[in-house]
């Protein structure tokens, strides 16, 4: 069966959302999502989106804090046009009704938080669920308009460039989709398809992702013919909430940025451990923690360390934090009283597809935005709540393009029909026990591997095992019918590769690539940029 629209969107978070509203005024758009609209890492996001509105800041300071934490790998001109749309951004927001918090002591003004590397308060916040907060008010705008088709519980299987119609030519037609509730691939016909599937922290053991964040927009336009950048650049966030009834909860960056103090337990002294790190202390970037944290626990032989908000008064936290302030109650830790046990997790995807500033990749009529995209912004680490005013300020750029595009494609507008999947020659799969337990190591040595701390020889087992997954799974891919989780395997095994080639090339440590064999910085800050072999 083949659907037919003007532009496709796989992916329903802040980015995909936000092109789908910006296009339904002159296209049929269709907005395909794996599970449910919600279900995405832009729900879960917890601090906020950063903008340049406080009296003393600067979009020369907001550029120059990007730069320092991505470690000079930062693309000027991409985090120039970041910094500069981002206050427009905030202002769309709010323009379809997403309620900010505001300074209680200055009626009508937005409360501005700070968070770890940033110079200035400068982070726009919506309590500490600034995440669910836009996605609520998006998906509302999204189901009342018209013109937008919604398809929950379907998943991209591959995008259709011409191999598929097996003629010359580097353009996208649309992509194949899994109905995960029939099992039936359907074909999806447009000449725009936007991928906005988010990050792959599914990749690793331990993630503050949600189970959606398995790299697929990623892997497939790697399949494609897509270049990659900067793969080797996985951000782990410093404090994920340790306790055995949590799955993924982020305890924010802003409760540091309000004061938290990281403790060693009792066991081990209790006391603060991060001004010996780093002359920043808690306030210090996202891998600079990650690794403090990760260097005690291992010193220390520990299950976590501690995160303290104590000294805020109860009302301080209730207003501040009251999502984390709940949570945490549930579990029996009371934060105005105790501090909160934590551990690192991987958190986002500083690389990605490789895009201009307005999502097109390297195949006419195939974009990427959001965690997928890598523009360059993010560099060698991710400064804090750039991620979300970023999936705004792309979605932006890449609907003004397709807006503009007029009524043809050129040589890649294509009327009729699209080949439709083929699985004449497949089965049902006669077990899924080979699905689980390769989930399971790949996501078990990712972690022990190419965690925090890497080494060659770590490095080098890692793509041993990611050899053997692969030929296992694209065996099973060819003779069985695809799944979910058959799609989720095939395109994690995929980022893992990828993940490991990057860290393997670069004979450097840098922002959040680490490494004990080459400990020092290169004098040159130089991106990681894979090309894929062209298919025969």
């Amino acid at each position: 069966m083949q659907h037919t629209f003007d532009v496709v969107i796989v992916g329903s978070g802040l980015a995909g959302l936000t092109a789908a509203l910006l296009l339904s005024g002159s296209r049929r758009v269709a907005v395909i999502t794996k599970r449910e609209l919600a279900d995405g890492s832009s729900g879960w996001a917890q601090g906020g989106m950063a903008a340049v509105l406080g009296e003393g800041d600067s979009l020369e300071q907001h550029v120059s804090d990007t730069l320092i934490a991505g470690a000079g790998l930062c693309d000027m001109e991409a985090t120039r046009s970041v910094v500069e749309g981002a206050p427009a951004a905030i202002a769309w927001l709010r323009t379809l009704g997403v309620e900010f918090s505001e300074d209680r002591d200055r009626p009508g003004k937005l409360h501005l938080t700070r968070e770890g590397g940033h110079s200035q308060r400068r982070i726009v916040h919506a309590a500490d669920a600034t995440g669910a907060a836009v996605q609520r008010t998006l998906i509302a705008q999204v189901k009342a308009t018209p013109s937008i088709h919604l398809f929950e519980h379907h998943m991209l299987v591959d995008v259709i460039t011409d191999r598929h119609l097996r003629r010359a030519g580097n353009c996208c037609h649309g992509a194949y989709v899994l109905d995960v509730d029939s099992g039936k691939v359907l074909t999806f016909a447009a000449p725009h398809t936007i991928l906005a599937t988010g990050g792959a922290g599914k990749v690793y053991l331990y993630s503050t992702n949600p189970d959606t964040a398995t790299g697929d927009g990623i892997a497939a336009a790697w399949r494609a013919g897509c270049r990659v950048g900067n793969m080797e650049f996985i951000q782990f966030h410093p404090t994920c909430l340790y306790h055995p009834d949590a799955k993924s909860f982020l305890i924010s960056e802003a409760v540091r940025g309000e004061g938290g103090r990281l403790l060693l337990p009792q066991s081990a002294g209790g006391t603060r451990f991060m001004p010996s790190h780093d002359m920043r202390a808690e306030l210090a970037p996202r891998d600079v923690v990650a690794r403090a944290i990760d260097f005690e626990m291992k010193k220390h032989g520990l299950d976590c360390v501690y995160l303290d908000i104590s000294h805020q008064s109860p009302e301080f936290l209730k207003a501040h934090f009251p999502n984390i302030l709940q949570r945490c109650l549930e579990l029996g830790i009371d934060i105005a009283r105790q501090p909160i046990p934590v551990v690192p997790a991987a958190h986002y995807t500083c690389g990605g597809v490789v895009t201009d500033l307005a999502g097109r990749t390297d195949v006419a009529g195939l974009y990427a935005i959001g965690e997928t995209g890598y523009t360059g912004l993010h560099g060698a680490n991710r400064l804090a709540s750039n991620s979300l005013v970023e999936c705004v300020v792309l979605a932006r750029a890449t609907a003004a393009v397709i807006d503009g595009a007029g009524a043809t494609e050129g040589d890649c507008l294509r009327s009729g029909d699209l080949p439709l999947w083929d699985e004449s020659q497949v089965t049902d799969a006669d077990e899924a026990v080979v699905i689980s337990h390769n989930w399971d190591e790949l996501r078990r040595f990712m972690w022990n591997y190419v965690g925090i701390v890497r080494t060659t020889k770590r490095l080098e087992r890692a793509a041993h095992r990611i050899a053997l997954l692969t030929s296992e799974i694209e065996e099973f891919y060819a003779h069985f019918r695809v799944t979910r989780d058959l799609l989720e395997l095939r395109n994690l095994v995929q980022v893992a590769d990828l993940i490991v080639r990057s860290a393997h090339s670069r004979h450097e440590s840098r922002g959040l690539h680490f490494s004990r064999d080459y400990p020092a910085t290169a004098e040159q800050a130089v991106p990681t940029i894979l090309l894929p072999v062209p298919h025969r």
